[in-house]
């Protein structure tokens, strides 16, 4: 399923910039962070001085929600300056903090263990899944906590695609085949579903300018790329699983 995202050549080969890209500022953690059941199934399993494990860690909110009780925290990502900013949020909350860069699970062995293991937002990026969740589960002393989406999260520009490129985009997978993987690996995993709202895009340019970047668009474009995110509305709301298991 994961496959049927691929991009034609034809259209990855005019890109002007690479198109796959995670923007830093995006992954920054908020002022507040909202509770939310994925940080309410890791924090109710954790003891006052526990460890985090936080794989893809971005700015660091998945681990960061669950300190206190937690007090140290594991941050592993592919992007150094994702670790920079979870090791600066993790050093303005007093914590014990560690960062390993690359992906997982090919930098697993380097990585130690943690009470609980938290990925959001990332499974819908490996291809190769059964290893990647085999690694989380043996980083973790009691439970692995998932968050994602219900609709692969880049579905959200599958009518830019048909506009600006006459391209039809897939919709699978969701949580219910990554449920139904778990279940071949003999893992008993639930799953939450839930909703939040979106967090509004407060910078309309810059929206605007990722977007075109994603599109595989000129410089040229963004006008036009920022008028039909106009036109298109905002969504107000998402929706979101939380799967985990203990071990």
């Amino acid at each position: 399923m994961l496959d049927a995202w691929a991009l034609p050549p034809e259209i990855l080969e005019q890109a002007p910039e690479n198109p796959f890209i995670h923007p830093p500022t995006l992954f920054q953690i908020p002022e507040v962070i909202e509770d939310s059941p994925s940080h309410q199934r890791a924090r109710e399993v954790l003891d006052v001085g526990a460890s985090v494990l936080d794989v893809g860690c971005g700015g660091g909110v998945a681990a960061f929600a669950l300190t206190p009780p937690a007090t140290s925290v594991i941050g592993v990502d592919h992007q150094s300056e994702m670790l920079t900013m979870f090791a600066e949020n993790a050093a303005a909350r007093a914590l014990k903090c560690q960062t390993v860069e690359g992906f997982w699970p090919a930098v697993a062995p380097l990585v130690e263990a943690a009470d609980v293991v938290t990925c959001h937002h990332v499974a819908y990026n490996v291809a190769d899944i059964v290893p990647f969740l085999a690694a989380l589960g043996e980083h973790a002393r009691v439970r692995v906590v998932l968050e994602l989406p219900d609709r692969h999260p880049l579905t959200s520009l599958t009518s830019a695609w048909a506009h600006f490129w006459g391209l039809e985009r897939p919709i699978g997978p969701t949580p219910v085949d990554l449920m139904d993987v778990l279940a071949e690996m003999g893992i008993n995993a639930q799953r939450e579903q839930w909703h939040a709202p979106v967090r509004a895009a407060t910078d309309i340019a810059q929206n605007a300018h990722f977007t075109r970047i994603r599109l595989c668009l000129g410089p040229e474009r963004e006008g036009e790329v920022s008028d039909f995110l106009l036109a298109q509305g905002s969504v107000t709301r998402r929706d979101l699983s939380t799967i985990w298991w203990d071990v």
